[in-house]
């Protein structure tokens, strides 16, 4: 068993797929933009919005950060609770808990929507840190993320605590470079879990095991391609690594 457990959000705990549909065909509409495909759409979860609005609807730097606003415009008050939770998650993050384990959140969203959908769904609980990006979709690069996330929970690990999220937005907004990571070094105690190689990617820049779940938005050739450590179809498996 693994000490230190880091969850991506979407495709991973919450299948958010519908709210964050609906509000990306929102802000191309208002943009007078064409939507793509369905099969394209979906490409839209896991990466962030930007690098998404820029390399599917080929646009600039600026209507790319339109877009990302018009999305959150609509994500924030209706997007995010047009979601629902995977199920197994909330019992196997009860059994993580239980036999010890410190658990964070790493995703691309940013930090306060992703509190809240944690909190409508009673999982806040089980989460020691929550590592997001900021609510203008920078600071999502995945790497960074989970560099920072593994970096609180052993932080809050020796000191008992839960680390302010405060101090982590604020650090994203000044500085969105990527960290130095000893990738030589082998984390043997920690484990990214995700649905998209990004996540795996993320996990093994940090020198971490990382975990792909066929459940999300993900496939198993995606993950044999990143080199996913574990491939699981159901959240209960990560009892069992």
């Amino acid at each position: 068993m693994y000490k230190y457990y880091l969850f991506d959000l979407d495709g991973t705990i919450s299948q958010s797929e519908p709210g964050i549909l609906n509000c990306i065909r929102y802000a191309l509409d208002a943009a007078g933009l064409p939507e793509p495909s369905e099969k394209v759409l979906k490409t839209f979860i896991g990466p962030s919005l930007y690098d998404s609005f820029t390399s599917k609807c080929h646009v600039d730097h600026d209507q790319a950060l339109w877009l990302v606003a018009k999305y959150r415009e609509r994500y924030n008050v209706t997007g995010l609770y047009e979601t629902s939770i995977y199920d197994g998650i909330p019992q196997t993050l009860k059994d993580l808990k239980e036999k010890g384990a410190k658990i964070g959140v790493a995703t691309s969203k940013p930090t306060e929507p992703t509190k809240k959908i944690l909190a409508k769904f009673d999982l806040a609980q089980y989460f020691d840190v929550v590592v997001g990006s900021n609510p203008d979709g920078t600071g999502s690069d995945k790497q960074v993320l989970i560099a920072e996330c593994l970096k609180r929970l052993k932080e809050a690990d020796a000191e008992g605590t839960d680390m302010p999220q405060a101090d982590w937005e604020e650090a994203v907004m000044m500085d969105d470079s990527k960290p130095e990571v000893k990738t030589q070094i082998h984390e043997k105690d920690a484990v990214m879990i995700g649905d998209r190689m990004f996540d795996i990617d993320g996990g093994h820049a940090c020198g971490i095991d990382t975990v792909g779940v066929l459940y999300g938005y993900g496939n198993r050739e995606e993950f044999e391609k990143a080199g996913a450590e574990y491939i699981i179809s159901s959240p209960e498996e990560l009892l069992t690594l």
